[in-house]
């Protein structure tokens, strides 16, 4: 019998009491006073001239780790908060709170950074030959490089202090923005204030009319607001365009390549290799569109189901369904996903307040991982919860690495959440009990291949483009509404009836400060976890440790060495990409084959 599983996340067992929780007080309140300490400590330690002196360097970097742990704690329950309660004012304090907690733990690592740089290289090459310091070579000798890149220490923290009110006070703007909006429909003789969150679920109904509807709405709303979401969007771009200038930077996309440790070569051969393959993908939006009966998509058709085989899947088949996939791979990855579930790590039940989309966070002290989404039923809903579990396990298998060796690029990352939603994706395939349900989600398969080839290659070419503008100043709403729509029709080849212009302001990975250029990296690693996946075909069992091996390696390699290490594969040549790409290409000659007339 299926077990009934919650939908509703426990956050009790990292902090009891919510917002309000007196234990997560005392927490921040030990922590702030830890940081300000260390800093003082820092403020009067010189640079290390003799090798006795090099164990203060490594009783520091224990330190540093130790609170990088509670920072990012307290930053994940920040988020979780937030997340499950755009109305919550007293979690909003909290974030505002630990960012500057962040912001302080930045000046701490610059300090660090001063004195790593400080050392002569006999010195150094001694300290990363000490034992305690060898599993830490590779993400020292990162910051080190990362240091000469920038400016001066003095100047770094005064710009980590400048950017919690002047650059990460326009995120924190823009999701309180979209937290108090919401959209009405009529529904049943009586009308309904949906989230955002709830309406972009209805714009994948099986219903045009109803996708349609709801679209139509859904560009209203964000319209209704796009001046603010242009203030937001063009400050924090301001901010970023200024600083790379302060520190000598003249290509904007440096910060998100060193971030994601790759070379630009990769990211342009990846692209290169998707544009001459954008045909195959036509082809496929083009019989989608003779199914739907339509003589082109819309922007709203694209992700709509083609049969009336596309049946809800409760929440608790969906975790039974994922349980066993992952077990066809691996039994540790079942397991672990088995005591997600089990203990409520996932928040996935469907009310208004929660924000839009879905994420996975971790609590390193707790060495716990939390998923957040809004589960619907639907074949994208259970791949999203699969995705996010493999973002979960991709942590579970690091939680006994040091600190600083845990901390892989978004790339990588997304490369073990793409694996295990495709894990699921295809077992389901296969096993379709009849023809309808076949070709329905090998579609909603496809779906996700167009998000990534096409979607987010229109973010990319929009948010190159707005970087390139915003240098020469503000980027008016009218601009932005037309770079977007440009993006899109170069990216989906012109293949569409219609678009999102507002896009910019409806995607929250615009206006997110962490981590700019928040798209390609989905792509990398949706092609290199196909590289992964057709591995693990080929070597069934026997895969799964060296799947491990490559997981816990992704906190302290360039993905280039990556891919050498562990797969033997060369990520500047388009050889890779054209194997990775060719395998969804069979599914669209597959989902061709399968629905001639």
């Amino acid at each position: 019998m299926t077990k009934t599983h919650r939908q509703v996340w426990d956050l009790e067992a990292i902090f009891p009491g919510g917002s309000e929780s007196e234990r997560f007080q005392a927490f921040l309140a030990a922590l702030e006073e830890d940081i300000t300490q260390f800093q003082k400590d820092l403020d009067g330690k010189t640079v290390p001239k003799s090798e006795d002196e090099l164990f203060s360097i490594v009783h520091v970097l224990v330190r540093a780790q130790e609170i990088s742990k509670r920072v990012r704690e307290s930053g994940a329950f920040v988020s979780c908060l937030t997340a499950q309660n755009t109305k919550d004012e007293d979690a909003k304090l909290l974030t505002g709170r630990v960012k500057q907690l962040s912001s302080s733990y930045s000046s701490v690592m610059t300090s660090i950074d001063e004195l790593l740089l400080g050392l002569d290289e006999n010195l150094w090459s001694t300290l990363t030959d000490l034992n305690e310091i060898k599993p830490l070579v590779f993400n020292l000798e990162e910051r080190r490089k990362m240091a000469k890149d920038k400016l001066p220490g003095d100047k770094e923290k005064l710009i980590q202090g400048l950017s919690v009110d002047g650059y990460h006070a326009w995120g924190d703007m823009y999701n309180t923005i979209v937290g108090r909006m919401s959209i009405e429909v009529e529904e049943d003789g009586e009308t309904k204030q949906l989230s955002v969150g709830q309406a972009a679920n209805r714009m994948s109904s099986k219903d045009r009319e109803t996708r349609q509807l709801m679209t139509g709405k859904w560009e209203k709303a964000w319209g209704d607001e796009a001046e603010l979401f242009a203030n937001t969007l063009n400050h924090l771009g301001g901010f970023r365009l200024q600083t790379y200038k302060e520190r000598g930077w003249d290509d904007f996309l440096k910060e998100p390549l060193d971030i994601n440790r790759m070379q630009k070569q990769t990211l342009e051969v990846m692209w290169d290799t998707i544009e001459k393959n954008k045909p195959v993908f036509t082809k496929y939006l083009r019989r989608k569109a003779e199914m739907l009966g339509l003589e082109r998509l819309d922007w709203t058709d694209v992700g709509a189901p083609v049969t009336n085989a596309a049946e809800e899947v409760s929440y608790d088949d969906a975790a039974d369904m994922i349980v066993d996939q992952f077990r066809s791979f691996s039994p540790k990855m079942a397991d672990f996903a088995q005591k997600a579930f089990d203990e409520r790590w996932i928040e996935a039940e469907s009310r208004s307040d929660k924000r839009p989309g879905g994420f996975c966070t971790s609590f390193p002290v707790k060495e716990q991982s939390r998923i957040f989404m809004t589960y619907d039923g639907s074949a994208s809903n259970v791949a999203t919860l699969a995705h996010e579990l493999g973002h979960a396990y991709h942590q579970h298998v690091m939680n006994d690495l040091p600190q600083m060796a845990q901390r892989y690029a978004m790339n990588v990352a997304e490369t073990a959440s793409t694996f295990a939603e495709m894990i699921v994706a295809d077992a389901t395939v296969k096993q379709a009990a009849t023809h309808e349900a076949k070709v329905q989600l090998l579609d909603d398969k496809l779906n996700r291949s167009i998000a990534f080839f096409m979607n987010i290659h229109s973010r990319f070419l929009f948010e190159t483009r707005f970087y390139e503008e915003r240098k020469q100043g503000l980027v008016s709403v009218h601009r932005l509404n037309e770079m977007m729509l440009e993006a899109q029709k170069e990216a989906y080849c012109d293949e569409l009836g219609s678009y999102s212009p507002h896009f910019w302001a409806s995607k929250l990975h615009f206006h997110i400060t962490g981590v700019p250029f928040y798209n390609f990296p989905y792509t990398f690693g949706y092609l290199f976890s196909m590289g992964i996946y057709a591995r693990a075909e080929e070597e069934g069992a026997a895969f799964e440790e060296r799947y491990v091996d490559l997981l816990r390696d992704t906190g302290r390699m360039q993905v280039e060495d990556l891919a050498q290490k562990h797969l033997g594969e060369d990520l500047t040549s388009p050889e890779f990409w054209q194997k990775a790409i060719d395998l969804v290409a069979r599914d669209v000659d597959t989902f061709i084959d399968l629905t001639d007339k």
